[in-house]
């Protein structure tokens, strides 16, 4: 696996370094971010660590400007222990979130973890579902409604997808963690809350996920 490492600090940089070369991983390390986005571009990584106290600009800027263009899993590596830090970063399209400091076993096994969900092939329907006037391409990533794109973030798109597995049934919120995020995920789950109200922005109505109090959520898209 070819692995972009983005961290400013030396000492930090190079216990990384060395763990993860140790586990069999190519790791290529740069310490701001504008190298960072530079190189996500460049070169195909497999997936990016990301520092979010970066010297010439924040992390989380840093990862919203590679989701608009790469899909490449992106594991946060931060000193920030807030829940509101963790939310903002999957909001903004990281695909996991570590506090320092942490052990090298558990991060290479978050490594694995998000490499082997975000590589294998849901289990999902092949080509565009039709679900009212919601149109949702997995093949290609897009969303549509009433033929306008809509542009979610990766985690957004995963949660549509997923809660449009089965229109009207209600999913737990532990479940669309686990599906959605992944069973390494240590969070809340007001993440799925946060991205929920997200979605319902984005698509223009708020009635098309309805909360079941005290269980989940479902999509409930009048197909008339």
């Amino acid at each position: 696996m070819n692995i972009l490492l983005v961290e400013d600090d030396p000492s930090v940089a190079a216990g990384v370094l060395d763990g993860l070369v140790n586990a069999g991983f190519k790791v290529t390390h740069v310490d701001n971010g504008k190298q960072a986005i530079a190189s996500a571009a460049s070169a195909p990584f497999d997936l990016i660590l990301l520092d979010l106290g970066l010297p010439d600009m924040d992390g989380q800027d840093v990862c919203r400007t590679i989701r608009q263009s790469h899909q490449t899993p992106i594991i946060i590596l931060s000193a920030r222990s807030e829940e509101i830090d963790r939310v903002l970063a999957l909001e903004f399209g990281a695909d996991d979130y570590m506090v320092k400091p942490f052990g090298m076993r558990e991060l290479v096994a978050r490594i694995k973890a998000v490499y082997r969900r975000t590589s294998s092939q849901p289990d999902t329907p092949a080509g565009t579902q039709e679900i009212g006037p919601i149109s949702i391409d997995r093949r290609q990533q897009k969303v549509h409604v009433n033929g306008q794109e809509v542009y979610l973030t990766p985690k957004e798109f995963d949660l549509l997808a997923y809660l449009a597995n089965d229109p009207g049934a209600v999913f737990r919120r532990n479940d669309i963690m686990s599906e959605v995020w992944d069973t390494n995920w240590y969070g809340t789950t007001k993440t799925v809350d946060a991205h929920v109200a997200a979605l319902r922005k984005k698509l223009g109505n708020q009635d098309w996920i309805e909360a079941v109090r005290g269980v989940g959520f479902r999509l409930t898209v009048s197909t008339s």
